[in-house]
């Protein structure tokens, strides 16, 4: 990496987050977009300002509890808090954030449980090793009956005159 190409790639990320940011790092707009002035109005209005957690239970705009990771159930009960869209609350988001988890970790196991499974059949274990010597044992012998075989077969053909010479007319040459 050249020199100096570290801010090339960050600048537009830079530029991306400030294009995202909030309005709210004037002054001037912290104090005219305070969250309960939307209390008693519509959850999108509420909503606009990224800073806001919208109660659908009483129509109530409040100030995110940054605090805490979730608000307190005093402020507001999760089934009816919505924070940057009105369409998800905090009870569905906590299930649906298990349920994507959950399935990740699964995924994960299952993926790991694969790849050992994949590297511990590619070495050969004391079984493999094992069966593939009682083959090659099993073979030698075969070869050597089979050798066995043949020399007897022979020597009844010799005994009975059966016997194929290698040239048949060798008998004829000898006279």
């Amino acid at each position: 990496m050249a020199p100096g190409s570290g801010l090339l790639l960050c600048a537009p990320l830079a530029l991306l987050l400030l294009a995202m940011a909030p309005d709210s790092a004037s002054p001037a707009a912290a104090s005219e977009g305070a969250c309960p002035q939307y209390t008693n109005k519509t959850c999108e209005e509420c909503l606009k300002k990224v800073s806001c957690l919208w109660c659908s239970s009483n129509k109530k705009c409040m100030d995110y509890p940054v605090k805490n990771l979730l608000p307190p159930l005093s402020l507001c009960e999760l089934s009816s808090a919505r924070w940057g869209v009105c369409w998800v609350n905090f009870e569905a988001l906590i299930i649906a954030m298990s349920v994507v988890g959950g399935v990740i970790l699964v995924a994960l196991c299952i993926c790991c449980f694969c790849c050992c499974r994949k590297k511990k059949s590619k070495k050969p274990d004391k079984d493999d090793e094992k069966a593939a010597r009682e083959r090659e044992q099993r073979r030698v012998r075969q070869e050597e009956r089979r050798a066995e075989m043949k020399s007897r077969h022979d020597e009844i053909r010799k005994k009975y005159g059966l016997f194929k010479e290698e040239n048949p007319y060798a008998k004829f040459e000898n006279n």
